[in-house]
């Protein structure tokens, strides 16, 4: 059947442009790269027709005999990378090449450097490889058609990278894609059958399915078909046979990152259910880590044949960023995303697998420091997930946790909770802990000035997910978790008598004042009481012993959740000069000012918004004119 032109010119998505302008005219540092992205991409669409066949046999068209090739023209000046995978159609193809289809694309822009390495290193984390393409061609054009439909379905695509490309349907009678490279005028040298070959074997080997090239020769006739990678799993190959080099650039292919992992994994299990575990660490975290939408994890193989990407049934959200490859002995080659959510060889998979991840952290941890501060650093709020999300594992994950504290007052979380009970005062019995929105605000707390003043370390929470991480960890190796901005400040075990008899003095030398204190302010506090954690500061406020944590009851307000109740209990210092001369103020409108002046200092203090900023500042003006007066 003959094929209607249907032939459009488009613009890119603006955020193509920007990456196109970058690929031609900044990141000549490591050019080869292209090749590596463009066969990536033709593995990928080779697995996802094995995947798709699985159900539907006749998208095989009698042919199931899958490759890459790569070919190359050296009068037209052309590369040309093809496979025989799945195809595209028409709106796929706007889809998948006229626009950016992923989230975090403003950030991506925002983090480039001006560097060439670091900003190539960049774009392979974001996953737009084939833009590379444009490194060494001036023109590009994909032709493709999808498995399963007619010739006349094959569709053109082709762009000089300026900005626009046309497309229109054309007759094409295999399915697969052709991506042709028209090159610059300053790569020859990759005109050259042995350096692409040097390409192909430095940077995919790995990959497990034929890459196809014709050999050179000078004899007459036709040149034979070779195959130039080794095209066999290397998971399933033995640890020795494999060099470092190798397993970096599986990594590479299976991440889609330019950059060499932080550690890897690759275990044989054997016992009831056999698997092969090929895992990675990154060494950097994704733009899209925190989008719960964005489907990351590992690639399941049944038997060394593809079954699915991003299965994340074989890996716990908190672990979302551990890429690599799983493959089965046991399950069916025709297994759906929904038998796996309830199949026990996937929970046995995914319990070896966990196991082995973080079992690799603790290690790591415990041998190299410094590969560890960069891995929390890089993935440690997705870590603390696994408090609240994998009870059977709390243990193990709290020991990787990493947090600031008072010891040195830095945001450099390198303290383990190992460290903290070695490091605990004598007669103390439990953990103390401060969550707040930043980490100044931790840091400068009034409720840290008694935990200063007698030498008692507390852990500096600034992290959005530590609200919820200590909301389900209560106690570590006997040791309670116990939040500084709740309740009295338990520090008994570390006071001496004469503290206790003077705590006790000043509360019955207070007692009128804390209850006319509570009088003025009986629509906003739930108590009044002298405080025995304040040195230095005139008031603040804490939660009872069984309200929510305030940083907790904050960000949920921000969410939008309304809470019932939670008034604060207000404690003052009996040793402040405010408090010693409100204690003998005997105007009620002066009296009234200081208090709701120190009431709302002390929200402030903690990261709270005033209901009626206005009211504050004519107060506190008010009490400057008097005492200059």
């Amino acid at each position: 059947m003959s094929v209607e032109t249907q032939k459009e010119t488009l613009g890119f998505q603006a955020e193509v442009k920007q990456l196109l302008d970058l690929m031609i005219h900044s990141l000549y540092s490591n050019k080869e790269i292209f090749l590596r992205e463009l066969i990536s991409n033709a593995s990928d669409a080779v697995d996802k027709l094995r995947f798709e066949a699985l159900s539907d046999s006749a998208l095989y068209e009698a042919d199931s005999d899958l490759k890459i090739r790569i070919s190359y023209d050296k009068e037209a000046r052309t590369i040309t990378i093809s496979d025989n995978g799945i195809g595209m159609s028409r709106q796929e193809v706007i889809d998948n090449i006229g626009t950016i289809a992923k989230s975090g694309t403003r950030e991506f822009f925002q983090a480039l450097t001006g560097d060439q390495r670091k900003d190539a290193n960049l774009i392979g984390q974001f996953g737009v490889g084939f833009y590379s393409s444009f490194i060494v061609a001036e023109k590009v054009s994909v032709i493709t058609r999808r498995a399963g439909l007619g010739a006349e379905h094959g569709v053109q695509w082709e762009s000089d990278g300026n900005g626009e490309y046309t497309i229109e349907n054309t007759n094409r009678e295999l399915r697969g894609t052709d991506v042709v490279l028209h090159l610059r005028a300053e790569e020859d040298e990759l005109l050259d059958g042995y350096g692409l070959r040097q390409i192909i074997r430095k940077y995919s080997d790995h990959i497990n399915l034929p890459i196809i090239m014709k050999r050179e020769s000078t004899e007459e006739g036709e040149p034979e078909d070779e195959t130039v990678n080794k095209a066999s799993a290397l998971w399933a190959r033995s640890r020795n046979e494999i060099t470092d080099e190798e397993y970096n650039e599986f990594y590479k292919h299976v991440a889609h990152d330019f950059t060499d992992p932080l550690g890897r994994i690759h275990s044989r299990m054997e016992g009831k259910y056999e698997y092969t575990l090929l895992l990675y660490i990154p060494s950097r975290a994704p733009f899209d880590l925190y989008n719960r939408d964005s489907r990351h994890g590992v690639k399941l193989y049944v038997r060394r044949v593809f079954i699915m990407d991003d299965a994340e049934q074989l890996m716990p959200s908190y672990l979302r960023f551990v890429r690599g490859v799983v493959d089965s002995s046991d399950l069916p080659l025709n297994v759906s995303r929904e038998i796996l959510q309830h199949n026990r060889v996937i929970e046995t998979i995914k319990a070896g697998a966990v196991k082995k991840v973080l079992g690799f952290l603790e290690d790591l941890s415990n041998n190299d420091k410094e590969k560890y501060a960069t891995f929390w650093q890089e993935f440690g709020s997705a870590l603390k997930e696994g408090v609240g999300e994998d009870s059977g594992n709390k243990e193990n994950i709290a020991r990787l946790l990493r947090f600031s504290t008072t010891l040195n007052d830095s945001e450099k979380q390198e303290s383990s909770l190992d460290d903290y009970i070695s490091r605990m005062k004598e007669g103390q019995e439990d953990i103390y802990y401060i969550t707040a929105e930043t980490f100044a605000a931790a840091k400068n707390s009034p409720l840290l000035e008694i935990f200063r003043k007698k030498g008692v370390e507390v852990l500096l929470l600034a992290d959005m997910v530590d609200n919820y991480m200590v909301s389900h960890m209560f106690e570590y190796k006997g040791k309670s978790l116990q939040s500084v901005s709740k309740g009295v400040a338990d520090l008994a075990g570390m006071s001496d008598e004469q503290e206790k008899q003077e705590l006790q003095k000043s509360a019955d030398e207070f007692k009128e004042l804390t209850e006319r204190i509570k009088h003025t302010l009986q629509d906003k506090v739930k108590e009044v009481r002298v405080s025995n954690r304040l040195t230095s500061s005139p008031s603040c406020i804490v939660a009872d012993d069984n309200d929510i944590d305030p940083s907790l009851r904050r960000l949920l307000k921000a969410a939008g959740k309304d809470l019932p109740g939670g008034k604060p209990v207000f404690e003052i210092n009996p040793n402040h000069l405010i408090l010693q001369k409100l204690k003998t103020e005997g105007d009620d409108a002066r009296f009234a000012n200081w208090t709701h002046v120190l009431f709302d200092q002390a929200l402030l203090a903690e990261g709270e918004q005033l209901e009626d900023p206005v009211s504050f500042v004519n107060r506190l003006n008010e009490l400057l004119v008097a005492l200059s007066a």
